[in-house]
């Protein structure tokens, strides 16, 4: 069975975000895919401050990873960079941790202004990491993902469309095997 981690570098559990982590997950469940989510900010704040490669949390979250087949990246753009609670996770996994993976960014922000954030910031990041597949990201304009009264997500139809495709070719890459 295909396993994908999903990395929400959020602040909280129910965002916006959370409305792309939630569509994702739907898509990929449809194929019996296993997925596990790591919610950063609630990893064990001490071990991601003080850099903490010991603890339980970190060491639970590091082997997720490692075991995957691919891996989703979620993040809210901030200052035209990715969040820095995500970036205290990356930091913490082992070197080379995304090696033989596919790696697919997805990203919210608010205006199109930060839609080149991913390319710039996180790519280097995940190229360092050991990706040698970095599928092409998305980046979905806050505004495009509302909050119903039903108390879930509804996203425009724009933004269905353009992740489904996004996530069937992320799909696709994930049966290809990769070249080192």
């Amino acid at each position: 069975m295909t396993k994908i981690v999903f990395i929400a570098g959020g602040n909280r559990e129910r965002s916006r975000l959370t409305g792309l982590i939630q569509f994702a997950k739907q898509y990929l469940e449809r194929e019996r895919i296993q997925i596990d989510i790591i919610q950063v900010h609630q990893l064990e704040a001490r071990a991601l401050i003080e850099a903490d490669y010991a603890a339980v949390d970190i060491q639970t979250a590091n082997q997720k990873v490692l075991e995957a087949d691919g891996i989703i990246i979620f993040t809210p753009i901030f200052k035209a960079a990715y969040s820095g609670i995500l970036k205290t996770y990356l930091d913490l996994l082992p070197p080379k941790a995304f090696e033989r993976k596919t790696v697919l960014p997805l990203a919210i922000g608010g205006s199109v202004g930060h839609v080149l954030a991913i390319q710039y910031t996180l790519d280097p990041v995940i190229k360092e990491l050991g990706a040698e597949l970095i599928h092409r990201g998305r980046f979905v304009v806050d505004k495009q993902i509302e909050l119903t009264e039903e108390n879930t997500f509804k996203l425009a139809e724009e933004v269905e469309s353009r992740l489904t495709q996004t996530l069937a070719e992320f799909e696709d890459a994930l049966k290809r095997p990769i070249h080192i």
